[in-house]
């Protein structure tokens, strides 16, 4: 079975990136114990914890993608994002990615379409070959999830976190693009400009030759 690449639109929801001004709601998601024990969240939440937190994801040059689902009515029922895997530069290809549901919306699309928008994001937008992410081996639904958008098991970590008092396995998870993009028309490698038509580069910029 093919991949999933994209989910339709459900007019109960929608999807927006992540504001400072949604810590409050943040903090009454994180703080059900059928969503922080699915993640590596504490209990006790605090809203302006999350409001830094927020702020800081939304600062110039970050390359991270923060979602939320809302409803309708304005209610934040769903968390998704990508982020750096590594600070190494031999690990920029290679995205993290996270994902929590309101548990009254768990199974009915919330999660399909906001991991629909990150890997559109990722693959797009970012060009990135490499997204990763660990899950709890007991999570039945979750592995489900992402096995339909084409994360493959990659191994089994025993007792990686403690959960309610239990040390827990979590599965690790990775999802390779392939194939590469394709060159578009405005690609160098399609047709070599005439010397007529060579763009202007300034001082120092992109091929500019050094000493």
């Amino acid at each position: 079975m093919s991949p999933v690449t994209a989910a339709p639109a459900d007019p109960r929801f929608h999807l927006r990136r992540a504001r400072a001004a949604d810590a409050e709601q943040f903090a009454v998601l994180m703080a059900d114990p059928a969503v922080y024990g699915g993640l590596l969240q504490l209990p006790w939440p605090d809203a302006e914890t999350w409001r830094q937190r927020l702020t800081a994801q939304a600062a110039p040059g970050q390359p991270d993608l923060h979602l939320v689902a809302v409803t309708a009515d304005g209610r934040l029922i769903g968390s998704a994002g990508v982020h750096a895997a590594s600070p190494a530069l031999r690990r920029r290809h290679a995205m993290g990615l996270g994902i929590s549901v309101a548990p009254d919306w768990q199974g009915q699309g919330v999660g399909t379409a906001l991991m629909a928008g990150l890997c559109d994001y990722a693959d797009r937008w970012l060009g990135v070959l490499r997204l990763e992410l660990t899950v709890y081996a007991d999570n039945a639904r979750a592995l489900a999830l992402y096995e339909r958008f084409g994360f493959e098991r990659e191994g089994l970590m025993r007792a990686y976190a403690l959960r309610d008092g239990v040390y827990v396995d979590t599965v690790a998870m990775a999802r390779l693009r392939a194939p590469a993009p394709p060159f578009g028309t405005g690609s160098a490698f399609n047709a070599a400009p005439s010397v007529g038509n060579m763009p202007e580069v300034a001082p120092g910029g992109p091929g500019a030759a050094s000493a």
